[in-house]
């Protein structure tokens, strides 16, 4: 491949997706099958028998494969595949495990048996992040026994638990996975028929924090009015947390500049899911506030239920802070500035217990030199001619980072199957299939443009 008579043309790539897009879907639609919920423990089983599966699908392709773990993680998978004599080395990332499905009855379709709908495939994992494996896959395919690159697959376990043991894994398999240019199949699209490489994704902090104003709980009527009862406490504390334009009030923490990216009003409603009359919170433009400005959210509610409550002065209150920090900025730094925050605004002298509960650096990414330079030009002709934006993330991929601080001679690419309207994570979620055949074209193109 690496003979430029030999360098297959755009056309002739379009046509062997086409060729190999069927069985590429039907091994999709296995893989989701199986339930690989990383954090049901009581799965474990379906996340080793996920491993099985992805590693059966690369030995045929010839890969020489292997599962692997490390301090008692989720199964991941190795593979390798030599190209061309000299060829640069490529490596392919994606992860098997899934987030978990929740009710059952928020799903129009079984979460686990992959459903085609209008234009998308229905299913857990149908896009986060199976598809991601089996876009690597058509990729290769389309190339068979005749690699213009030399690829190594990694395909993680325990993505969506938080990649705890990834930093073991690479360190453990470092030789093994070292190569010139690193695709990580984890992340989407601008919007449907336009592409985009993820440049920038911000950080993640989560804490629970208790307050306390009782040490048992006393009757309303006798009490009342003198004792704080800690969920009035905690809600006042949980106020101090935003001005009041919405910008979040945690002094200290990084703030940047995003793309000139225009993120129209009615498309913001529309994938956001707003309620008619939500107002927007924040300062600054769309995309900074969704990329590279703190924001901070109250995930969860430790207290007593409405329905049953009796006429008692609640003694301790809790709420999980879910915090995403700017790239820029770091978890050592945004974790100590909130707990000063909290420390400082918590009322009427209530006992504050804070619990850091996991944390992700941010991830800013120079997107420049060849490598990048094959990408947009394989995006483009894979996209018809549209060029991809450089896109920010607000959500997170902490182990990102990793590879970067394993791997800094590297370029780290990072593109994915999903779209706007993917709902990952949640009820429905679904892959768009035409932007799915779109997205192997375009990594097919990205290893022919590497041998180069």
């Amino acid at each position: 491949m690496n003979d430029s008579a030999a360098t297959p043309t755009t056309d002739d790539l379009r046509a062997k997706v086409a060729d190999v897009l069927p069985g590429v879907r039907s091994d999709l639609e296995d893989l989701v099958r199986i339930e690989s919920v990383s954090a049901d423990p009581a799965r474990a089983g379906e996340g080793q028998r996920s491993a099985e599966a992805v590693k059966a699908l690369l030995d045929a392709e010839g890969f020489t494969t292997d599962i692997v773990s490390e301090d008692g993680g989720a199964p991941a998978v190795i593979g390798e595949k030599k190209g061309p004599e000299g060829a640069p080395t490529v490596l392919l990332y994606a992860h098997h495990d899934v987030q978990p499905e929740n009710d059952h009855a928020d799903w129009d379709s079984p979460p686990f048996e992959p459903t085609e709908r209008g234009d998308r495939l229905y299913a857990r994992g149908a896009a986060d992040d199976k598809a991601g494996i089996a876009a690597h896959l058509g990729a290769i395919r389309v190339y068979g026994d005749d690699l213009p690159v030399n690829v190594v697959m990694f395909v993680e376990g325990e993505e969506e638990v938080g990649s705890e043991t990834l930093p073991a894994l690479l360190a453990a398999h470092a030789e093994r996975l070292r190569s010139d240019v690193i695709v990580i199949a984890d992340s989407g699209n601008w919007a449907v028929g336009e592409p985009a490489l993820t440049t920038s994704l911000r950080g993640l902090v989560r804490a629970d924090v208790e307050v306390r104003t009782l040490t048992h709980a006393v009757h309303s009527g006798m009490w009342g009015g003198l004792v704080p009862d800690a969920i009035i406490a905690l809600s006042r504390l949980i106020a101090t947390l935003h001005d009041d334009a919405g910008d979040v009030a945690v002094q200290g923490l990084y703030a940047g500049p995003a793309a000139d990216v225009e993120y129209p009003e009615e498309r913001l409603r529309a994938e956001s899911g707003a309620a008619p009359g939500t107002e927007w919170i924040g300062t600054g433009t769309s995309v900074e506030r969704l990329w590279t400005k703190p924001a901070l959210s109250v995930t969860g509610l430790d207290a007593p239920k409405v329905d049953g409550a009796s006429n008692t002065l609640v003694p301790a209150a809790r709420a999980k802070i879910s915090m995403r920090i700017a790239p820029g900025d770091t978890t050592e730094n945004a974790t100590a500035r909130l707990r000063e925050h909290l420390e400082a605004h918590v009322p009427w002298g209530a006992e504050l217990t804070f619990t850091l509960v996991d944390a992700g650096e941010a991830t800013q990414i120079d997107a420049t030199g060849p490598a990048y330079d094959a990408a947009r030009d394989a995006f483009t002709e894979a996209w018809d001619g549209t060029a991809p934006i450089d896109m920010g993330v607000g959500g997170s991929i902490p182990f990102i980072a990793e590879f970067l601080e394993t791997f800094p001679e590297a370029s780290v690419l990072v593109t994915g199957v999903e779209d706007p309207d993917t709902r990952a994570h949640g009820a429905n979620e679904g892959l768009h299939l035409a932007e799915f055949e779109k997205v192997v074209l375009a990594e097919a193109l990205l290893l022919r443009n590497l041998a180069g």
